[in-house]
This record gives structure tokens, C-alpha cells and sequence, in this order.
């Protein structure tokens, strides 16, 4: 287990594959730990490929600050983090708000992004209205309060008939609230439309057909935002497409790594 201490926080951060391979960086979703791309992770190439991944504020073995968090801190956590292992040109993996992190440091910080994956993510999700419903949500009945309506966006009604779908529904309840809240009003103050318009770096866009918290016609938006970027769409997956297809996305992803090479 790896804890690297950057000050204002401690990360839970995780390595594995080539140690002098090229570096890949896999931000998750909102709810979720590093797990969230164990499926993947196993089916990528293990020959030049280092893959590190880490758990944001708030959110699995990493530290739970107090509420709220903003953007410029979870990009600042990731920041410090790669400067912290000393990575530089970075293929950065974000789903969800990983996907605005990974945006909101590729504007930051070129340096640390050669490429992106924007997975099931947008410059901008939902409404402050929304957010804010989500947040008194959590606040007076705990996460379990809108877990159900949860699992319904995230995934697909056939997932939702498997035995591993329980596995996830625990994963999101056991997330820590305060966590939660707090990067949930990270994401309602972001509007990364203008910052990503400006980007110049390879950008590929994946989406699940059947997701109920950032559509495809969000993620085709977003990275369209981007000259020359690739657009993925996963049939019958939900907002959590390595999980549900890790075949597919493992495959995607491998053929934009390599291309990457070249």
C-alpha cells in the first residue's frame, strides 16, 4: 500500500505493470475507489505500460477533508501527486468528474498530459440546482438515501440482475459522506467549456449507451470541444462502461495507447 503525503492531503495511490513503462494515470468516478479499474487494468498490456491510479480526496484509503472541495483542489491533489512520483506526459484516464480533473489539469499543467481518455464526463455536468438537491440529499439521509436512483444511472437493467452488482451498490454506500458532498460541489462550480476549447492534445471520448448521468451526446460534446479528438460508444453499458464491458474498453483504450506510440 502506497500513501504519499502532499501536504494539505494524503493519497492512497496504487502502481502496477512495467516500472519503466510509459505512464498511464486512471482518475475515478464520483462514489468510487481505484477498484473501479481493476477489470481493465488486467486485460491492458503489461510490456511499457506503468499504470498508476489513486484514490481522490475523500474517497477510498485516501484522506476525507472537511466539505466542500473545489475543482482547483482535486486537480491540485493530482498535480502534486505526479510531481510527488516524478510523472511527466501522462496518458490521464478520467471518468466522470475523473474526466474534469483530467481536463482541468491538461489546461493546467501540459506538461503532465500527453493524452486524454474522457470517459463518461463533459466540461460541465448537470446543473448547481441538481447538485444541490444531491448534497442536502446525503446531508439528512446519508448516501443510502439516493443509492437506488444511483445504481439506475450508473448501470445498465441487465447489470443490475448480476451478482456483482451488489459489490458496487456497497461501494457507493461505504463511500464516506463528507467525501461525497465535498466533490459534489466540485463539480457544480465547473464549467470547463471555454479551458477545454483550448486544448491541443490527442483526446479520446468514451461513452455507455445506456448512462443516465452523462449521456453520449454530452461526451461526444465535450470532446468535441477538442480539434481531431476519437469518439467511443459502448453498447449496453451504463456510466461505468470498464465495469460492465471491460473487454471492449480494455481494447478501445489499448488501440489509443499505442496510437499514442507512433
Amino acid at each position: 500500500m502506497h500513501v504519499a503525503d502532499l501536504g494539505t492531503v494524503k493519497l492512497h495511490y496504487r502502481i502496477d505493470g512495467d516500472p519503466d513503462g510509459a505512464p498511464v494515470l486512471f482518475s475515478n468516478s464520483l462514489g468510487t475507489d481505484l477498484r473501479l479499474w481493476d477489470q481493465v487494468i488486467d486485460l491492458l498490456p503489461k510490456t511499457g505500460l506503468r499504470f498508476i491510479r489513486y484514490d481522490k480526496r475523500g474517497h477510498g484509503l485516501s484522506e476525507c477533508t472537511p466539505a466542500p472541495y473545489t475543482m482547483g483542489t482535486l486537480v491540485r491533489d493530482v498535480e502534486r501527486l505526479m510531481d510527488h512520483l516524478d510523472i511527466r506526459g501522462a496518458i490521464f484516464v478520467g471518468l466522470s468528474i475523473g474526466g474534469m480533473i483530467a481536463q482541468g489539469l491538461a489546461a493546467k499543467r501540459l506538461d503532465l498530459v500527453r493524452a486524454m481518455v474522457l470517459s463518461n464526463t463533459g466540461a460541465k455536468i448537470a446543473t448547481r440546482e441538481m447538485w444541490a438537491q444531491r448534497i442536502t440529499c446525503v446531508e439528512t439521509g446519508g448516501i443510502e438515501a439516493l443509492a437506488d436512483a444511483t445504481m439506475q444511472r450508473w448501470f445498465s437493467d441487465a447489470f443490475r440482475q448480476t451478482d456483482a452488482f451488489a459489490a458496487w451498490r456497497n461501494m457507493l454506500v461505504r463511500q464516506p459522506a463528507e467525501g461525497y458532498i465535498g466533490c459534489s460541489h466540485a463539480i457544480s462550480g465547473t464549467d470547463f467549456m471555454s479551458p477545454t476549447s483550448a486544448l491541443r492534445l490527442p483526446t479520446l471520448g468514451i461513452a455507455g449507451s445506456e448512462d443516465g448521468s452523462t449521456p453520449p451526446d454530452l461526451v461526444r460534446e465535450t470532446v468535441g470541444l477538442i480539434p481531431g479528438s476519437q469518439f467511443h460508444l459502448i453498447r449496453g453499458a451504463g456510466h461505468l462502461p470498464c465495469v460492465e464491458k471491460p473487454e471492449e474498453y480494455a481494447q478501445v483504450l489499448t488501440e489509443f495507447i499505442h496510437a499514442q506510440a507512433h
